[in-house]
């Protein structure tokens, strides 16, 4: 778990001119401003990212699950499939890790380049190797322009760039290449390595495996929806049953067609949702890191200029002072010149 919370720093004393206050007064005065809008444009962009991941989670979910229901059935028949079925010992496995392509949104990128950073160590250690999807600039970053590229566990094999919200179009272009990588049997495994979105001040960097088939164990969703009251932002909290607990198909249904076939027709939109879900949840994730990030600079930045206004307040006083006590002083001694 990931928890956003401002941090006020311990500003050391400002020993400068009052000139020089005053322009460090406007510079911070301007700071202030760009905080502030930064920190309303992710706010008014948040609902929407919240909505799209509010609506696609119950759709993504129960598709999961009843893709879980077929493998079940099938695996008491006794009927294996490529794509349900684990290759052992494993040789290969495939991480989707998704960023952002920007920064200025606190500790986001970071928490999940550290999630895919660990998860490749322990790949490492278990002799595996490693291709690594990478979705948003700061990912391929991190895992082209650093040190990472010489390690002969890891392979990037792709770079792509969503930029705004995301589309099942460009999800679409993500889960193609994870099929074909799995399919030609250059992995074993996929992982899909993204920011689950829980709320406006936290998130949770998680790992799903895509590939093969597996267990779904999500069987409820808590959001907490952004809305305004009285003329404040407000937060409402609401849960969701996805799906009763242990659930599954009735044994008494009966396939028409051969349940692998519907296995293979589903799996492409199987894909499609879980990636477009991921996309989305680390978009409501980095837009939630963003309005709380730029939230504590503001109030830095506004704390920081009451400092340097006092700071001025008094310069300006004392050098006040000291002309009157100069005045005062030459007054004096005309006085007795005379």
């Amino acid at each position: 778990m990931f928890s956003l919370s401002p941090v006020r720093p311990t500003f050391p004393p400002v020993r400068c001119s009052t000139r020089s206050l005053r322009q460090r007064i406007q510079t911070v005065h301007t700071i202030q401003k760009i905080t502030e809008a930064m920190k309303l444009v992710a706010a008014a962009r948040i609902r929407r990212a919240q909505e799209a991941v509010v609506n696609s989670r119950p759709f993504s979910s129960n598709l999961a699950a009843m893709l879980n229901d077929i493998t079940l059935r099938l695996h008491n028949d006794h009927v294996s499939t490529p794509l349900t079925r684990a290759t052992t010992p494993f040789r290969t496995v495939a991480l989707v890790i998704v960023t952002g392509d920007r920064g200025l949104c606190g500790g986001f990128n970071k928490s999940v380049i550290k999630k895919a950073a660990t998860r490749i160590e322990e790949l490492r250690k278990l002799n595996l190797g490693c291709v690594v999807i990478s979705v948003g600039k700061k990912g391929n970053s991190f895992f082209t322009l650093g040190n990472r590229n010489q390690d002969p566990f890891v392979k990037v094999d792709s770079f792509i760039e969503i930029g705004g919200f995301p589309t099942a179009k460009e999800a679409q272009v993500i889960a193609d290449d994870v099929f074909s990588l799995f399919v030609s049997e250059e992995v074993d495994k996929v992982e899909l390595v993204y920011t689950k979105f829980v709320s406006l001040v936290r998130f949770e960097p998680v790992i799903q495996t895509l590939l093969p088939l597996g267990e779904v164990s999500d069987v409820k969703d808590e959001i907490f929806r952004l809305s305004s009251k009285e003329g404040k932002l407000v937060v409402e909290r609401d849960v969701m049953r996805l799906r009763k607990e242990g659930e599954v198909l009735s044994p008494l249904m009966e396939f028409e067609q051969d349940p692998v076939m519907i296995l293979d027709a589903m799996l492409p939109l199987y894909l499609n949702s879980q990636v477009l879900r991921g996309l989305q949840e680390s978009v409501a994730s980095e837009l939630a890191a963003r309005m709380g990030a730029m939230a504590t600079a503001t109030d830095n930045a506004v704390e920081l200029k009451k400092r340097l206004s006092v700071q001025y307040n008094r310069e300006r006083q004392a050098k006040i002072t000291g002309e009157l006590l100069e005045i005062v002083a030459g007054a004096e001694a005309l006085t007795k010149i005379d």
